[in-house]
Parts: C-alpha cells; sequence; structure tokens
C-alpha cells in the first residue's frame, strides 16, 4: 500500500475516527466507498413529534440546495427514534446535557432553525455556524426571522386572521421557503422503515387483513397540548359502527400509544356492544417505531391532525383527516387523502383548551359529518384498488435526495 492510500480518509460522510464504518474495511484514500463532504449543515427542529416527521419532507431539498451535504439534525427524544437509519440524515444529536457536549465539539457551514423558540436559540448558541437561516433569538428572549425569506411564516404566525382565513400555504411550504432551500418542489414525507421492520408490516397485514379486502386504520389520540384534535371515546364507536355496517369485508385497527390503550379498550367494548362484531387493537406499548410499523400495515388511515395523521402520510397512504382546531389547509395530503372539516363556526382556533368543554357546549369534534367521514374511506379504498396502489406502502429515500415509493 502506498503511502498516499494509507492516510485515513477523514473528510468522509462515513468517517467515525475510531473504527472501519463496515461499508469498507480501512478508513484510507483508496477506499471505493468514501462519500466527501461539502456543505456542513446542522437542522434544528426540536418540534411536536408530527411536526418531526412533516419536516423530512425538508431533506430532499437540503440534498439539493447544498450538493454532498452532510445533515446533522437536533431533536428532542423520543423524535430521534422516528429519524433512526434516515438515508438523507448523517447524524441525529438529541437535545440533551450530553448531545449539547456534541455540539459544543462541531461547527457548521448552514444552520438552519425551523423552531420559533428559545430552546431552539439555545441550542445554536452551543456551536457556530458560517450562515443562519430561518428563526433566532434576541437578548430580550424575542423570536425574530434571521433572513427576509422568513419573514412570512414569522408574520402569519403573529395573526390569528392571516394564519386561520388568508394564508393558503401548507406548513412544508412555508418552512421550505422560509429557510431559502430554492424553488418549491413540493418533496414528500419521507421515513425509513429497516429490514425487520418491513417484515413486521407484512406479517401484520397478513394477521389483520386475514379474509378482509381491506385494513382501516383508525388512530385514536393525538397530543396532550390540544386534545380537541381527537374525537371522543363515542364518536369514534359512531364513527366505527358505521364503517363496519357499510361494509362486510373490511378490519378495522385502532392504532395509538401508550397513552391511548385503555382508551381503545374502551372503544373496542363499545364498538362489540353496540355492533357484536370485534376490531383489532394494535400494539400501544412498544414504542414509536412499533406504531410505525402498525400504521404502515394498513390500507387507509383515518385520524385527527396528529401523529398517526403524520405517519400515515410519510408511508404513502391514503388518510382520511379531520380537522378540528387546527388548519386543514397547513397540511399537505399529497393527492392521495380527503380533508374533512369539522362544522363548528369557531374553527380553527388552536386553542389549547376550549371554554365550550367546561361550559358542556358541544365540541368540535362532536360537529363531524359522519357520512362524509365513512363516504370518504371507502372512496380512497375504491381508488387504491383501481389505481393499483400498493397497501401499507412507503416512502424511500436514497442519499441523493430523489425519493421512490414502493
Amino acid at each position: 500500500m502506498s503511502d498516499a492510500h494509507s492516510v485515513p480518509q477523514v473528510d468522509c460522510r462515513y468517517f467515525n475516527g475510531y473504527k472501519p464504518c463496515g461499508r469498507s474495511e480501512e478508513c484510507t484514500a483508496a477506499c471505493e466507498k468514501k462519500e466527501p463532504v461539502g456543505t456542513r449543515v446542522l437542522l434544528i427542529h426540536l418540534g411536536a413529534l408530527g411536526a418531526v416527521v412533516r419536516s423530512t419532507a425538508l431533506l430532499p431539498a437540503i440534498r439539493r440546495r447544498y450538493p454532498q451535504s452532510h445533515i446533522t439534525w437536533v431533536t428532542d427524544r423520543p423524535a430521534d427514534r422516528l429519524l433512526a437509519g434516515h438515508p438523507l440524515v448523517d447524524r441525529v444529536v438529541v437535545n440533551d446535557h450530553d448531545g449539547l457536549l456534541e455540539l459544543r465539539a462541531m461547527s457548521f457551514d448552514v444552520a438552519l432553525v425551523v423552531d420559533k423558540s428559545l430552546r431552539a436559540s439555545g441550542i445554536l448558541a452551543s456551536t457556530s455556524a458560517d450562515l443562519v437561516l430561518g428563526f433566532k433569538a434576541e437578548e430580550s428572549g424575542a423570536i425574530v426571522p434571521v433572513n427576509p425569506e422568513a419573514q412570512e411564516l414569522w408574520k402569519i404566525g403573529l395573526s390569528d386572521h392571516v394564519k386561520f382565513h388568508v394564508n393558503r400555504k401548507t406548513e412544508t411550504q412555508l418552512i421550505h421557503e422560509a429557510l431559502n432551500l430554492g424553488p418549491w418542489q413540493r418533496d414528500p414525507y419521507s421515513l425509513h422503515l429497516a429490514a425487520e421492520e418491513q417484515k413486521q408490516v407484512s406479517l401484520r397485514r397478513s394477521e389483520w387483513g386475514k379474509g378482509s379486502r381491506a385494513i382501516i386504520g383508525i388512530n385514536t389520540g393525538c397530543a396532550a397540548t390540544l386534545p380537541a384534535k381527537k374525537l371522543s371515546v363515542a364518536g369514534h364507536i359512531e364513527l366505527i359502527s358505521r364503517l363496519l355496517a357499510e361494509s362486510m369485508g373490511v378490519s378495522i385497527v385502532l392504532l395509538g400509544g401508550r397513552e391511548d390503550t385503555a382508551r381503545n379498550f374502551e372503544i373496542t367494548c363499545g364498538v362489540f356492544k353496540r355492533t357484536g362484531k370485534a376490531i383489532i387493537e394494535s400494539p400501544t406499548e412498544s414504542g414509536l417505531r412499533d406504531g410505525l410499523v402498525s400504521v404502515a400495515s394498513c390500507d387507509v388511515v383515518v385520524s385527527g391532525d396528529s401523529l398517526g395523521m403524520h405517519m400515515a402520510i410519510a408511508m404513502g397512504l391514503p388518510v382520511v383527516a379531520w380537522f378540528g382546531p387546527s388548519c386543514a389547509h397547513e397540511i399537505d395530503l399529497y393527492g392521495r387523502g380527503i380533508a374533512i372539516q369539522t362544522k363548528a363556526t369557531c374553527s380553527p382556533c388552536w386553542k389549547r383548551h376550549c371554554p365550550k368543554e367546561a361550559a358542556k357546549e358541544t365540541m368540535c369534534y362532536d360537529q363531524i359529518d359522519w357520512t362524509e367521514m365513512v363516504n370518504a374511506v371507502y372512496a380512497l379504498l375504491s381508488d387504491s384498488h383501481s389505481t393499483n396502489r400498493l397497501p401499507g406502502r412507503y416512502t424511500s429515500v436514497d442519499s441523493t435526495g430523489s425519493g421512490a415509493s414502493r
């Protein structure tokens, strides 16, 4: 081996400094698997879990804007689990003590700050970047846009009227433009399923869909910060009973997390009491990755504006999404979904606590047209079969940022 070839290939996206990366047995300039690093990009998005999933749509645009970029994404737990193994993310850093120590050892060419928060600005202060795009905090603590392109998203957030009634751009487009990522191309969400997870999808589809023509996933929960984004137990029982009455050939699967376990059991019992038919409860105690597997195992997903909806969008599934307190126009269903708006005249409001609940008035989630919901589900199922859409398919993305569905 020549001296030149014995020099470690430090400037490679796979180099870790303590052992070969697994693509080659030696870290040298002669390695045929090496990939030089161009721009070192820091993406700061702590956000809600669903928002983190949504922001995976930014990754192809970042790769286009900064060719051969090395992307480090800083996020909160447990969002790091959703990004695990993603082919477009080189490093995931958790926002904790150890993660901040890691950031202090690094510097970046570009920092993209999605979150309008002091925490995000504090993380930015833990490292250095030549160029910052998005949002930052002034010394007073006020969050302001860094670059002119971020002005629009910033101003939308400062006016309920503009946010609710004037703006018609999706949140993905607004963030894309705020970060100055080039021409808007409507890139899809993308989450990566490992080989073992893909096998689990096949097993669950086989188990849940036995004797059925379709699997309908019903996501029953939402984040505690905006509880009115989910239907009531009675509302879920009503919806599922109507879905079962319309067809003898479907399986209904309840989706959700650990906080939804007892609620899902209550819904299951209520449906059986009303219809005499059994529905399926997906595992809710096995974490986010297992929840993603359950979502991917369905043919169509019904959900409020929550993590389950974003997971289904990322998996390339048809989605019936209903909206109460939040804005339907901010969510891109990519032409394979149907948005159902509550009939409540006060929607959207983005209120964390609705005064109507304390006054025992009819809530937005009780003002859903159930017939419209049922018709939407079966319309999407019919369309998925007529267009040969593969059930449970997901979006994969290669390392260059080009998307492919499979």
